[in-house]
């Protein structure tokens, strides 16, 4: 792929997506394999989605000929001394290379955009039913309405059930992870919802809600917030990511209206119901 067109891809998830948004502290976004070429003439665009890179999404990257993958949670945290097939992780970035693919990671960027995956999480909860208030829970001094997190305040309290039918039905998931607050009913009802995609729990620390909702918990995080009396609603880590991978298929395939881009098929939560 040319390096015209690792540029193109590039400005496209960044219209949506800055790179600026991200949390530097600690997460690594951006494009984390340039496998572009001068000798490479070729301007198509063929991007494939994933949330997570790993061995079988590379191997299916590589069978649909895709040239540029969005990967996003990185696949790459912290420098290499080393580069070797012993670590799988390593082992696809080899094949990537090997085939001339790009990678591109948004993640923290993506949660914290305005109408990025938080905000997705919160229309597909509240689904049904009218919201008096929503704000970012770690507000990005720079970008309006944008930061780590959400916290919802409903019009009128919704009850448990309706709130985690919402979020199968929205998620795509038959079954969901369930905690109840102490002393309360099986279907109470819910006035507030803290929010946030993947691991929630630094970013709910402080903030009081009668439901959070997020992919995963610590067992002493969860804990805390059912014995202060709060629900929680959790479907691992990756289950809350995945699905907003249709909207930026959309995004992008309207902005690069030549590429070709497609969701990954073999990219699944590590987790299943046995």
């Amino acid at each position: 792929m040319s390096k015209v067109a690792v540029s193109r891809a590039v400005k496209a998830v960044q219209k949506f997506y800055p790179i600026a948004l991200a949390d530097k502290t600690w997460d690594n976004t951006g494009l984390l394999l340039d496998s572009s070429s001068d000798n490479i003439k070729s301007d198509q665009l063929n991007i494939l989605l994933t949330i997570d890179l790993t061995q079988s999404v590379a191997e299916e990257a590589v069978k649909k000929s895709a040239n540029f993958i969005v990967a996003y949670h990185p696949f790459i945290f912290r420098g290499l001394k080393s580069i070797t097939t012993k670590d799988p992780q390593q082992r696809s970035l080899i094949k990537l290379i090997q085939n001339n693919i790009s990678v591109y990671s948004p993640h923290t960027a993506v949660d914290s955009a305005y109408g990025g995956v938080n905000d997705y999480l919160v229309d597909g909860i509240t689904y049904g039913f009218d919201i008096q208030s929503r704000e970012a829970i770690e507000k990005d001094e720079n970008a309006q309405d944008c930061g780590m997190g959400r916290i919802v305040t409903l019009k009128k309290p919704a009850p448990l059930s309706k709130l985690i039918g919402n979020v199968k039905c929205s998620l795509g998931l038959k079954y969901v992870q369930i905690a109840r607050g102490s002393g309360t009913s099986k279907d109470h009802e819910v006035s507030t919802i803290a929010i946030c995609a993947g691991a929630g729990g630094s970013v709910f620390k402080g903030i009081k809600a009668d439901l959070y909702f997020t992919g995963e918990l610590s067992h002493h995080e969860a804990l805390y917030f059912t014995e202060s009396g709060s629900s929680i609603i959790t479907t691992n880590h990756s289950n809350t990511e995945r699905a907003f991978l249709k909207v930026i298929k959309k995004q992008l395939s309207e902005t690069l209206q030549d590429a070709n881009v497609f969701v990954s098929e073999t990219d699944r939560d590590p987790y299943e119901l046995a």
